[in-house]
């Protein structure tokens, strides 16, 4: 048998263990590395101007970059994102299940829910959650239509942390759900028929056998809004709760190094990112070794 070849400069007509043995050449690619040479030199003349740029105030940096008031701050970001990612994921799996019940109160109630929350500011959920008390001075539990049996101040109870943690997670459990929702119904229906053909009840079959798959495609969007999540918590400094961002204005408005405490926010809000991503990278590749890829 006969091959015919082109490339390379190799002779039209060959045997097949000439085919076998030669070595076509990688196909050249100048502009590959004319454009790679010009990045590189936009990234040093950026990296240089960062460094002698005495406005970037990087002694100010390394002073207050774990200075205690910054960490008190950092450890309240910290603490909304872990607070309102496990009741959004939790809400989410709610919201999500309900949707796609065949009980038409509880799947309306559920969509009507996902259609509020998403179509609303997150900035204006935490200021209206703040401010409940003009609506309502006082939260009461009992019977409907009855008076309370047990009665509290609003303002005892929706302090700023809470109406954070509060509009935060309702926000994002609205997500969670649509996120979960797609989780769901990305797993084979069979699946859930073999299921109930061992016996397997409906809450078994979703621990075990439904809710392990949906974990593979229900995981990267989840670390994403949990990045997203991260960086909402900025938004809390409208109501005065000393978060990350809050604490370095705070600093920036007694010492006027604004661009300084700026850079001290922006470098720990990318390291914990970077842990984030770190974690979800590890996460991902739990759930998908049963996925055999090529």
């Amino acid at each position: 048998m006969v091959g015919i070849g082109k490339q390379a400069g190799l002779p039209s007509v060959l045997t097949d263990e000439q085919l076998a043995s030669a070595q076509l050449l990688p196909r050249k690619q100048p502009w590959t590395w004319v454009a790679a040479v010009a990045v590189a030199l936009v990234l040093a003349n950026a990296l240089y101007s960062i460094v002698t740029n005495r406005g970037f105030g990087w002694p100010v940096v390394s002073e207050y970059f774990f200075s205690p008031q910054v960490m008190a701050g950092l450890f309240t970001t910290l603490m909304l994102t872990a607070i309102s990612m496990t009741l959004a994921l939790l809400l989410g799996i709610i919201v999500a299940v309900a949707a796609a019940s065949r009980n038409p109160v509880l799947s309306s109630v559920a969509r009507g829910y996902i259609w509020i929350f998403r179509a609303i500011p997150l900035l204006v959920q935490i200021i209206f959650w703040y401010n409940l008390a003009a609506l309502y001075p006082k939260l009461g539990f009992g019977i409907p239509f009855l008076p309370p049996i047990v009665e509290f101040d609003t303002n005892s109870v929706i302090t700023a942390i809470s109406a954070a943690i509060i509009a935060m997670s309702l926000n994002e459990g609205a997500y969670m759900a649509e996120i979960v929702r797609s989780g769901l119904n990305s797993v084979d229906p069979g699946q859930r028929e073999a299921a109930r053909a061992l016996g397997m009840s409906s809450l078994d079959s979703f621990r075990r056998i439904v809710m392990p798959q949906a974990m593979r495609v229900i995981i990267p969007p989840t670390g994403n809004e949990t990045l997203s999540m991260l960086k909402y918590t900025s938004l809390v400094s409208v109501i005065a709760l000393p978060d990350l961002l809050y604490s370095t204005q705070l600093i920036s408005s007694r010492t006027f190094e604004v661009i300084p405490m700026l850079l001290v926010a922006s470098l720990w809000y990318l390291l914990v990112s970077t842990l984030l991503m770190v974690i979800q990278s590890g996460i991902e590749r739990h759930f998908g070794k049963s996925v055999v890829r090529p």
